[in-house]
């Protein structure tokens, strides 16, 4: 299964046309939404592309392949208009015997994720990458923010297939990438 991961879109509907047609080239299975879907929130700027109603509706087009939980930015209003589940705080993703552990990043940190050698813990949140495994053996996988950018970073999504994971630029250029054998 190959499984695309995106995080803080922000309401950046021209970030998310890009990220999906991404999605749509490397012919992912799913994609897992990493919170902070439509909302810029208090503390960002508004994103030159923010639509938060288009950006909705675009993702509901993709609704049978989205996997997705909540983040800080999220919140109940957005659940009334997104057609897929969202509100959960994390979700857990099982693929040939390895577990994904889904959060924002914001209240489940890797240490409570229950997780063992060779999991993956995906998060979002400080959007910048992060591909690399800890000394218990996890991934930290954080594939960065599709609208949103920080610590002179790119916009950016992941992507975990064929026991890789790679975190790459909106062109499709690879910037991290780890071999999880």
């Amino acid at each position: 299964m190959k499984l695309m991961f995106i995080a803080d879109i922000h309401g950046d509907l021209q970030c998310l046309e890009q990220a999906l047609d991404m999605f749509k080239r490397e012919a992912a299975d799913y994609l897992i939404v990493l919170g902070d879907a439509l909302y810029h929130g208090p503390r960002n700027p508004i994103p030159p592309g923010y639509a938060p109603k288009e950006t909705c509706e675009l993702l509901n087009r993709f609704r049978d392949k989205i996997i997705a939980v909540r983040g800080n930015c999220d919140g109940e209003v957005d659940q009334m208009v997104l057609d897929y589940p969202m509100m959960g705080d994390y979700a857990v993703v099982l693929d040939q015997g390895r577990r994904f552990f889904l959060t924002h990043g914001h209240r489940y940190p890797v240490e409570q994720a229950s997780l063992g050698t060779g999991d993956v813990y995906a998060y979002g949140h400080i959007h910048y990458p992060v591909c690399q495994r800890n000394d218990q053996g996890i991934f930290l996988f954080n594939p960065g923010s599709v609208s949103m950018p920080k610590n002179k970073s790119v916009r950016s999504y992941g992507i975990c297939g064929k026991e890789v994971l790679a975190v790459k630029d909106l062109g499709g250029r690879t910037l991290l990438s780890l071999d999880m054998e």
